[in-house]
């Protein structure tokens, strides 16, 4: 299969059904966002600077991630259509976040992005996770978007502030904290 077939050269891509859109739709923008925000989670999976239980987490995350681009590229009156969205997915980043946070420090301030140079990227990541995750709400309102996707990106955010501290915490890396200057 040849990686180019020119016909996005005029600006325009095909979703899921056939349907031709501009490259800058809204569709396009969820799940475009969604494909860069796995390419960060690829990115610290290749890292041997993060806790051993992450590995498993970031390569399910990035299945599932997807899986969404798929959901979202797909039109609704597509031949194929895809599932619902696992709410056990959701439940799972929960349990893995809850499993790191009990064995870290806990805190009361506001922690920077920085530290090891993998937490300070699973900053980056979480923050590309929740820019995705304000393009699927907005491509919600023009066509819909299964919630549990809307409910999986916003944990995912929260499992890569976690991660970030864990990273930290197992490369034992100062967390930097706000310092109020005004």
């Amino acid at each position: 299969m040849k990686v180019y077939t020119r016909t996005g050269d005029s600006g325009t891509t095909s979703l899921v059904g056939g349907t031709r859109i501009d490259k800058d739709n809204a569709r396009l923008e969820a799940y475009g966002t969604v494909d860069e925000l796995n390419s960060w989670l690829g990115l610290l999976d290749s890292s041997k600077a993060i806790p051993q239980p992450a590995h498993a987490t970031l390569l399910r995350a990035m299945n599932l991630l997807f899986d969404i681009g798929a959901s979202l590229a797909t039109e609704e009156d597509s031949k194929w259509q895809p599932a619902p969205f696992p709410a056990a997915a959701t439940e799972a980043l929960e349990a893995d976040i809850d499993a790191f946070e009990a064995s870290l420090p806990r805190h009361n301030r506001f922690i920077l992005p920085g530290g090891h140079p993998d937490a300070a990227r699973a900053n980056i990541a979480r923050t590309v996770a929740r820019r995705a995750e304000r393009r699927i709400i907005s491509l919600g309102r023009d066509v819909a978007v299964d919630p549990e996707i809307v409910r999986f990106i916003n944990r995912l955010s929260d499992y890569l502030f976690v991660l970030s501290r864990a990273i930290n915490n197992f490369n034992s890396a100062d967390e930097i904290f706000w310092e109020k200057t005004c």
